[in-house]
């Protein structure tokens, strides 16, 4: 009797938080099916993708019961070992379900049962009959005719070029691939190359000591924090070392925060190195992201650029790995698999036996800690490139000053002496909109959102309320609600409601706004920059998306409007998250010969946290933070994981944490404490009333040995099917 062929262990995309056994497809003889490949399964009354992870021969379900695969996808594994590795490690450390982790990974059109094939773009040409074909031939069908002529005179055509020819061409194109007179192709899409590479600025010998160390490190691991100040040429450095990791024929992953810095990094990627550079970001098209994953995974594209879940590309021969703007929190991924790109590629390049870069001008208080640790290599650009200067930075104190419409005199004044010069002004204010609230001055009818505790925010060039937390939006009333009254006035300042105010106060000056109102369309963010850098806006005004990467070699004064946001609140990470965007924005000011002057808007310009940070900058205010977070026992001097539920029935969250909460029993012997349930500090979002449940411990070993079991007690309550929950591992955002 033959002995059966072993179980596939397969990762299904499902909330439940284990793999699956299946049986292998029928007529399947002998054939080895290796982790990494796809197969298509039967899930209760659905047909899934899954990924498999391997093979077994013990089951907790009798091999009579087991389902069998339906087919199996790929040829040959589609992850390779080192990201099935990647991804199971971070399944089991963010306590995700695998089947979500691997799901995650994978381009959308590879969710599904697409094949894996480089995307390419549509051609047609005409075969041997069609060549040898009398346009005459075709004088009843005009189009045919006129498709069959132009198509003679060339090899193929695009569907761009036959637009040229007919506007509905596709019917009579159909019936000549009918007739057999034209064949159709699909020509691969490469990556980019520019074939005019612009020769670099020779490093200064900051940055060459920094790229030195950097190479010096290229065939190991270690993880190296290159810390310099807004304007050091820390890309300069990127490039450089890039290049020689291309010339020994590898790859270099680097990460950026956010789609709005890609394209000019793009650009100076492909204008300086002769390789092909491959782009991943949430803007491509599902066949543009899969394109770029294929490419990546073969080799072509020696390197690739992308957001945050481009951590998961597979590359045939990985060289070094490089993280923009590392302390940035949009690394850290906020709904469903809430996992840290940052973090997990640190752990990749470890695998990888590779270097991995950390760039930033003012480092996460993490990263600092793993450097005053030995576990970072810290190298340092204290200057700017170039005949640039860094910029003075000086308070405005705004208490009992006249202030119009937030600006306050002195602001205004250097604004006309700046602008006079020829320089550009960057206006900071991390509020988006016309107003934060509509109040009514008969009644005091406040605009609350009817979904969330929280205003809706006036935006006046379109007339709406709109809720910044939940998106809902209506239209702003004539009358109050309340009293019917009609003196409806708008209270605080938004970004909307500067851009009029400064308009009316600098009528000859144009006014440049650039936050997510005025960018939401496709293309919007690079035609506002492109105004930018053409001089087109005297002023330039907008939230944190002017704050990161951006070179404004213009611009020689930044106002930060409001700079108290982050002084007094309850979010631990507050005040580090806004000494690092104050330092960010003003890192736009003089990037060029002109000199730089930074102005900051504050009513406690005595706070010792500004005055550390203009005085002695950013590393001394990071070394306060540290030693306060040090004395209350927060991260990094801890680990947190937190519980979150959330349920339309005010009372089902905090029933659910509590009854978590004695499930967890008194694990304070173990090192682990728990705090809570508390309900969220915004309490009720999006119609779903909210509540949380901390877990901390002084080491992270025993925190990950509570919560595995734990959570599998959890997901068994009763109490959890009336309530949405989730857990967060390391959480960026507590409250």
């Amino acid at each position: 009797m033959s002995k059966p062929l072993p179980l596939l262990t397969v990762a299904v995309p499902s909330p439940l938080r284990r793999s699956f056994d299946y049986l292998p497809p029928e007529g399947l003889v002998n054939e080895q099916i290796e982790a990494g490949r796809r197969v298509q399964v039967p899930f209760g009354r659905q047909t899934l993708v899954g990924v498999v992870l391997g093979t077994t021969n013990q089951t907790e379900i009798a091999r009579d019961k087991l389902k069998r695969i339906k087919k199996i996808i790929d040829s040959e594994p589609l992850l390779p070992p080192d990201i099935c590795k990647l991804l199971k490690w971070a399944s089991q450390y963010y306590q995700h379900p695998i089947g979500e982790v691997f799901s995650t990974a994978l381009p959308a059109l590879l969710r599904a049962d697409h094949a894996a094939r480089v995307a390419g773009k549509r051609r047609w040409q005409l075969s041997d009959r069609g060549q040898a074909l009398d346009p005459d031939a075709l004088k009843r069908a005009p189009r045919q005719q006129a498709l069959l002529k132009a198509m003679q005179k060339t090899a193929s055509m695009d569907t761009r070029a036959l637009q040229t020819i007919t506007e509905n061409w596709r019917p009579a194109m159909k019936r000549l691939l009918e007739l057999g007179y034209v064949e159709e192709r699909e020509e691969t899409i490469l990556p980019e190359v520019v074939t005019e590479v612009c020769v670099p600025h020779p490093l200064n010998p900051a940055q060459q000591t920094a790229a030195d160390a950097i190479v010096e490190a290229l065939g190991q691991f270690r993880a190296l924090l290159l810390d310099g100040i807004t304007g050091s040429g820390k890309t300069a450095v990127y490039l450089d070392v890039i290049s020689k990791v291309i010339e020994q024929g590898q790859q270099v992953l680097v990460l950026v925060p956010e789609i709005g810095l890609t394209p000019q990094l793009v650009d100076r990627f492909r204008r300086q190195l002769a390789s092909p550079v491959a782009v991943m970001h949430s803007g491509l098209t599902d066949h543009e992201r899969l394109t770029a994953w294929l490419l990546a995974k073969n080799g072509e594209a020696r390197v690739i650029i992308g957001t945050r879940s481009a951590v998961f590309t597979p590359l045939i021969k990985p060289g070094l790995i490089i993280i923009d703007e590392e302390h940035d929190p949009s690394f850290k991924q906020q709904e469903g698999f809430r996992y840290s790109a940052r973090d997990l590629a640190i752990l990749r390049a470890r695998d990888a036996g590779i270097p991995i870069v950390l760039g930033t001008a003012t480092p996460s208080l993490e990263t600092l800690y793993n450097c005053q640790q030995g576990r970072y290599t810290h190298l340092h650009l204290p200057e700017r490139a170039g005949p640039a200067q860094a910029p003075k930075i000086g308070l405005i104190d705004v208490r009992k000053q006249p202030m119009d419409h937030l600006i306050s005199v002195g602001l205004r004044e250097k604004m006309r002496e700046h602008l006079s010069g020829g320089g550009q002004v960057l206006l900071f204010l991390n509020r988006r909109g016309f107003a934060p609230m509509l109040i009514c001055h008969d009644c005091g009818w406040v605009s609350q959102c009817e979904r969330c505790d929280s205003r809706m925010t006036l935006h006046q060039q379109i007339n709406r309320l709109r809720c910044h937390h939940c998106d809902r939006e209506q239209a702003v009333p004539t009358a109050c609600p309340a009293c019917q009254g009609d003196d409806l006035r708008s209270f605080g300042y938004g970004t909307e409601r500067i851009e009029q105010a400064v308009q009316q106060q600098f009528p000859d000056h144009s006014v440049l706004r650039i936050d997510r109102d005025t960018t939401r369309r496709k293309g919007a963010m690079q035609t506002l920059l492109d105004k930018v850098h053409a001089g087109e806006g005297q002023v330039l005004l907008g939230t944190q998306m002017l704050a990161k990467g951006h070179h404004f070699p213009n611009v020689t004064l930044v106002g930060i409007l409001d700079a108290d946001y982050g002084l007094y609140s309850i979010d631990l990470r507050a005040s580090e998250r806004m000494a690092q965007l104050i330092m960010q924005v003003a890192g736009r000011a003089g990037r060029a010969e002109k000199p730089g002057e930074v102005l900051i808007q504050t009513h406690h310009p005595e706070h010792p946290l500004l005055q550390t940070l203009i005085k002695q900058g950013y590393d001394q205010c990071a070394e306060l933070l540290l030693k306060e977070r040090q004395e209350s026992h927060w991260p990094p001097y801890s680990y947190l994981a937190l519980l979150r539920a959330d349920a339309t029935d005010k009372g089902a969250p905090m029933a659910f944490l509590a009854e978590a909460a004695r499930l967890a029993g008194d694990p304070a012997g173990n090192g682990v404490e728990i705090l809570g349930p508390v309900p969220s500090p915004m309490e009720r979002r999006a119609g779903r009333y909210r509540a949380q449940l901390l877990i901390q411990s002084e080491q992270r070993q025993p925190l990950h040995e509570f919560l595995g079991p734990w959570l599998f007690q959890v997901e068994a309550m009763k109490t959890g099917r009336k309530v949405r929950w989730s857990i967060d591992v390391d959480p960026v955002e507590l409250f």
